[in-house]
């Protein structure tokens, strides 16, 4: 049976988009005992034309912890907005660059192997004119409120209550891909262009993950156990037996983290707008199927890690 866990009157931080706001709760209702409670939430500073039905996902706890994780997905959103430089905007289609990490994964050490294919160029057969670079059409994913609370919990369990998601993943990225795909192919006609672009899409993700992954998807304290599981699954023994890339071992939080970045990574190739326009239909089809399966594809429990972990991960990685 749902419990109330927020009362009338009460301060409180509510998500709306992609950032927690400060609001007050102006009414509690439950239609019936087996349905979840929904809170009529002001968001202060804004007209009452904004006041909003949301349920206890979407709601934190006025406290300092809250605040502060408000304060950091501020601070991320505006950095993950700002105009990349000159010097990123120099990429091949296909070619993800070495852009800023909103994740603290300062370290780009090349130490996961790319898919990238092909000679390098010249540095400047990739330079761009930088307004013909911000001039690209940008592509903006809906994220589910759900998938959004999950990830800020994410971001808590890792960098504040020093927990790991445990690896490898009995879900994996790329075991999600393929079960999103073999079910959405039923829905298209073989050799169709709707599914072509399914297939384009499946083959993109998996790519764009395995890539991504070492690069900007980690948070710093992760990096250790990132590089254990490589040596992990390089031996392949046991659990870890058959399961040769990051996609075989990370799950849904690191796939989303990475769908989150995924306007970023556009922003950074040739893609025209229409093709973009379909990614993004694409991918929020995807979100939403995800957002309906988030109990079978999410981990209920990270693990606590020991002193010697902790003393390892800060002592350089």
């Amino acid at each position: 049976m749902p419990k109330q866990m927020f009362e009338k009157d009460e301060k409180v931080l509510c998500f709306h988009g992609e950032l927690l706001y400060e609001a007050k709760i102006l009414e509690v209702i439950q239609d019936s005992p087996s349905e979840p409670f929904q809170y009529r939430v002001h968001y202060k500073g804004w007209k009452a034309s904004w006041d909003d039905w949301v349920e206890d996902d979407r709601l934190r706890k006025m406290n300092d912890e809250n605040r502060e994780t408000a304060q950091a997905l501020k601070r991320t959103y505006h950095e993950s907005t700002q105009k990349p430089a000159k010097a990123t905007a120099t990429k091949k289609k296909g070619q993800l660059s070495d852009f800023g990490s909103t994740r603290g994964s300062e370290e780009r050490n090349g130490s996961m192997p790319t898919t990238s294919r092909g000679q390098k160029r010249g540095r400047n057969a990739d330079i761009e004119d930088e307004d013909t670079f911000h001039s690209r059409p940008m592509i903006k994913i809906p994220v589910p409120d759900f998938i959004k609370s999950l990830l800020v919990d994410d971001w808590e369990e890792v960098t504040k209550n020093l927990s790991l998601i445990p690896l490898p993943a009995s879900k994996p990225a790329n075991m999600i891909i393929d079960e999103y795909f073999d079910e959405e192919k039923e829905k298209r006609f073989p050799g169709s262009a709707e599914m072509d672009l399914l297939e384009e899409v499946r083959s993109g993700l998996k790519e764009y993950f395995d890539v991504a992954l070492g690069r900007t998807l980690l948070y710093r304290f992760e990096r250790q156990q990132y590089k254990e599981a490589i040596k992990a699954w390089t031996e392949g023994k046991g659990e870890w037996k058959g399961r040769t890339c990051v996609g075989d071992v990370y799950g849904a939080e690191h796939l989303c983290r990475m769908i989150v970045q995924l306007p970023e990574m556009i922003a950074q190739t040739n893609m025209d707008g229409q093709s973009v326009n379909r990614l993004r239909e694409e991918m929020t089809k995807f979100l939403q199927w995800l957002n309906r399966n988030t109990q079978t594809y999410f981990t209920a429990d990270y693990e606590p890690t020991n002193q010697d972990y902790k003393d390892s991960s800060r002592g350089g990685n």
